[in-house]
């Protein structure tokens, strides 16, 4: 079987994300993430944006923002649950700075211990772990997969994969939109970094040019 090419994107603006609220992909996308999502699938062969010609499967969050994202790269998504946003609970739908203001206490404890959950949701360890068992199941999947989901999950999908210290998963930074490739081979996931397809073809003329470097 070949191995599984897990590309894991971000899904596009929300106007409920651009404010900082708690699960601010529940929404819809706002007019200017559907206009990046579809520029960004103009940007590749057969309008399917940095994923390459085939695509086996394409799996988003249940989320409105996941499925607008996906169908806006001219993808056909499956809701996929562990694909879900961190649950916030009594949070969600509030804004960052509006928790802050009212619960700072609560907000330190959350921000700094994996296993609190102040909110009544999720904690920071649970989320982990839930993503952490989905990129379990789907490593010896095969095929090129296209999973579009919230970018808190694009953060602990690297921190599972690559095995790193919790204490690294506030320290990731993830844009809306932001694609991530990992490649599943055998146990371990590869983290991969590719040009985009013109920096790939030789200028014949540097060809013959010693490299500099």
């Amino acid at each position: 079987m070949s191995p599984t090419d897990l590309h894991l994107v971000a899904h596009a603006h929300t106007a409920a994300l651009r404010r900082a609220v708690f699960g601010g992909g529940g929404e819809g996308l706002d007019r200017g993430g559907l206009a990046a999502a579809r520029a960004l699938a103009g940007t590749g062969p057969g309008r399917r944006g940095p994923f390459g010609d085939r695509i086996d499967a394409c799996l988003s969050t249940p989320a409105e923002a996941g499925r607008q994202t996906a169908y806006a790269l001219g993808l056909r998504p499956t809701a996929e649950p562990g694909l879900a946003d961190c649950d916030y609970g009594r949070w969600t739908g509030l804004p960052l700075a509006e928790v802050v203001a009212r619960e700072p206490d609560a907000v330190r404890d959350w921000l700094g211990t994996p296993h609190a959950a102040p909110h009544g949701g999720e904690s920071v360890e649970s989320l982990l772990d839930r993503v952490g068992r989905w990129l379990t199941g789907q490593r010896d999947r095969g095929g090129r997969i296209v999973a579009v989901t919230h970018p808190v999950v694009v953060r602990a999908a690297l921190v599972r994969a690559l095995r790193l210290p919790v204490a690294v998963f506030w320290r990731l930074e993830v844009a809306p939109l932001a694609v991530v490739r990992l490649t599943g081979r055998g146990p371990e996931w590869l983290l991969r970094f590719t040009a985009p397809a013109l920096a790939e073809r030789p200028d014949p003329d540097l060809a013959e040019r010693p490299d500099p470097g």
